[in-house]
């Protein structure tokens, strides 16, 4: 595992969106189209706001979240809601968004349609990542009740993920969806995270999802 560091978390974001953006950049000149799966949460918005700008072809790209949080779109904690917000913005308005809440009561009606539509996008051109303090990445919980399933290379591209220490039900792109993708960028700040990190490296999969995805990932970390 390679862990590159930064002075700052500022400084991070701008290097990490213009990766981001070259990345795209080469699936767009070898494909004519690309694939972007984006986490929600706090920590990638002021990246969005640095890449939404970027001078790409957007209106070939597909943006896909790699996990939900299983609450209606305009909820403040919708990842759709921030990534419309941050990264459907400025020039990458132009992008398609394909959303995983598919608008029913729970994240298992209907979830063969959202796996066929994630299916178009495969391979995924490129995936940004966070990871939480209890090395999960995407909604990979460690205690997730579908977690062992969603981690095997043969696991559906997507499922629905329960979670003891999550408010909500979640829906979550799996091992072979995101470990398809041409490029891996997993971003992270703060001491406690790079901890969580450096711990999961001796740990097994159901106790560190993070290790089952990082593999050929750039891991970028600031402090703060």
């Amino acid at each position: 595992m390679n862990i590159i560091k930064y002075a700052d978390a500022e400084m991070m974001m701008i290097d990490v969106a213009q990766e981001i953006a070259s990345d795209l950049e080469t699936a767009l000149e070898a494909n004519g189209k690309a694939s972007f799966a984006v986490p929600g949460g706090t920590t990638p918005a002021p990246l969005f706001d640095v890449l939404c700008a970027a001078n790409i072809d957007w209106a070939n790209v597909t943006i896909v979240q790699t996990d939900e949080r299983w609450v209606k779109d305009s909820s403040p904690r919708s990842n759709a809601r921030l990534i419309r917000e941050h990264l459907l913005a400025d020039r990458a308005a132009k992008a398609t968004f394909v959303s995983l809440y598919n608008h029913c009561e729970q994240p298992e009606d209907e979830i063969e349609k959202t796996r066929e539509k994630v299916a178009e996008l495969l391979p995924l051109s490129v995936v940004l990542l966070g990871v939480g303090a209890d090395m999960h990445t995407a909604s990979l919980f460690p205690g997730g009740d579908n977690l062992a399933l969603a981690i095997d290379p043969s696991a559906p591209l997507v499922m629905p993920m329960r979670v003891d220490s999550q408010d909500e039900p979640r829906i979550t792109l799996t091992e072979p969806a995101l470990n398809s993708a041409m490029a891996k960028h997993i971003v992270v700040t703060g001491d406690e995270k790079l901890a969580a990190l450096e711990k999961a490296s001796g740990l097994s999969a159901m106790r560190a999802p993070v290790n089952r995805i990082w593999g050929g990932a750039r891991i970028h970390w600031a402090k703060n």
